[in-house]
This record gives structure tokens, sequence and C-alpha cells, in this order.
């Protein structure tokens, strides 16, 4: 308690005054000082072993502002600046960085349904609006192959993710039909958004939206700001998982896929729009609270 009365006053009343006062010696004071900040670094060593740990356990994925919260679960608080600086600058450690988005090329729409949404991506229920789309993706040999994602927008979660060769209406019918086989069954009337793309509109996947009482919301033709949920899902997945392995086959293709999406992104990866929690953490709390 006396160390650090003199530490605080020593500029007011002189340090070397302080001291005789107190009947101390100068050495005693300032190996008090050392163990003070030998204590700092210990407690600042401690928090950047844990930044490296969790840095490379999520394979470089998290900035500073989700290293924050990946901390606070460890009981370790600290404020965005302090792990920026941390992370950046005394670590070296930088999250992926997203890469420029291609342009977007305008298709030819066929049947066309009215956007339901108009840009507005909030529900208060679960399995009330569902958003999807395709995106592409390489193995080894160059050949391609297509991905389509459906995000409840409740609580952006991925309600199923499947594979293909081709694009076509039955990957997008598969894909509806394994969502709708993982969830509890649906009571009030459900709206899928999508794109203007030809798997759809295409009669096949109209049919079957209305066999089972689902109701079709489209965006307009280019642009992709009327899915952006989807858009911003499909960019995490490629600058989070795509772009930095080989998949030799579909076996390591899918896996790697499914395991981002139904391990990673619903339950471990931090989301702003729940306000940090993960998907599943964000159902289970908002469920808690319905109920």
């Amino acid at each position: 308690m006396v160390y650090r009365f003199i530490q605080d006053n020593c500029k007011e009343f002189g340090l070397r005054w302080l001291l005789r006062r107190f009947n101390l010696s100068p050495n005693a004071y300032y190996n008090f000082l050392k163990d003070r900040k030998s204590n700092y670094r210990t407690q600042k060593q401690k928090i950047h072993d844990q930044i490296n740990k969790i840095y490379h356990e999520t394979e470089g994925r998290l900035g500073h502002r989700n290293m924050k919260i990946f901390l606070a679960r460890k009981g370790i608080t600290c404020s965005k600046n302090t792990v920026h600086k941390y992370m950046n600058k005394e670590l070296g450690l930088t999250s992926i960085v997203k890469r420029k988005k291609p342009g977007y090329k305008k298709g030819q729409p066929h049947k066309i349904f009215p956007n339901l949404l108009n840009q507005n991506f909030t529900t208060d229920k679960p399995n009330h609006v569902w958003c999807t789309d395709f995106t592409y993706l390489f193995l080894t040999d160059g050949s391609k192959r297509y991905n389509c994602t459906i995000l409840d927008m409740y609580d952006r979660s991925v309600i199923a993710s499947l594979n293909g060769k081709e694009i076509t209406n039955e990957l997008a019918i598969n894909a509806l039909k394994k969502a709708i086989a993982s969830q509890p069954k649906l009571t009030d009337k459900l709206i899928v958004h999508s794109d203007q793309g030809s798997q759809f509109t295409s009669k096949d996947f109209i049919d079957f939206c209305e066999s089972v009482n689902i109701q079709q919301s489209m965006s307009r033709a280019g642009c992709p700001f009327d899915n952006a949920p989807m858009e911003r899902y499909y960019n995490t997945l490629k600058n989070e998982l795509i772009h930095h392995y080989h998949y030799h086959n579909d076996e390591e293709l899918n896996k790697a896929i499914n395991n981002f999406a139904y391990v990673w992104y619903n339950h471990l990866r931090p989301h702003t729009y729940n306000e940090g929690l993960t998907p599943f953490e964000a159902r289970y709390r908002k469920s808690k609270i319905l109920d």
C-alpha cells in the first residue's frame, strides 16, 4: 500500500522526499516496480498464448472482434483495441482477407415471383423465412461442383447444404427436402427466398414448393443485395475455407463443407446478426424467451 501511494504521488511531492519520509530505500521501491511489471508481463504472455492457440485452432479465420469473443468464452476480458494490438502488431496474426467479389452477370429470368422480403431479412420465429442460392466450387482436377445452401433468417443458421456435379432444379429440390426433414413439422406458411435462377423458376421446383405449402419469393434480377444473407454466407464459406485448401474428390469437399456449415458456422462461429452469439446459441436463447 505504501509503495502504491508513493507511485501515485511521486510527481506531486518528489520521489526521494517521499522515500525519506517513509524511511524506505530507493532499491526497495524499484524492486516493487519490477515485480509489478513482471506480473503484467506474465498476464500478457498468457493472453498471447491463448490468442495463438485460438487462432491456429480456428485456422486463422478470426479477426480481432471475434477473437475478443473467443477470449471472453475462456474468461479473458480485453477491449477489441487491445486484442487488435496483440494480434496484429505484437504477434503478427491477421485474419483471412476477403477477396474482391467478381462482377455479377445478369441472367434471363423465367417465371418470376414477387419479392416478399424487400431486403428485410428479420423474422420473429424459426422456419418462417428461408433464403437459398447456389455457388460454384472446384476440385483439384479443375472439375466444377455446385453447392446449394439454405439459411434460416431467424438466427442465420444453415438448415441444409448440399453439393452436386450440375446446377439443376433437382439439386435445389433435394436441398429443400433436406432442410424440411431436418426441422420439426412446419406448421406456419414458410417463405423461401431466392434469386431468379432457372433452378428456382423451373416447373419442378415450383410444383414441389406448392406441394409442401411453401411460398416463393425472389430477388430482383441483377440485384444481389436482395439476397444479402446468402451472399455473405458464401463469401464467408469461400474466404474462410474453400480458398485455403485443395479438394481432390467429392468426399473431401463434402466433408469439409458439412463440417464448416453444421459445426463451425452453426455452433462455434460468432455472428454479428446474433450480437456475437452463434446461430445455435441465438436459437436456443430466443426459444427460451418465446417459451
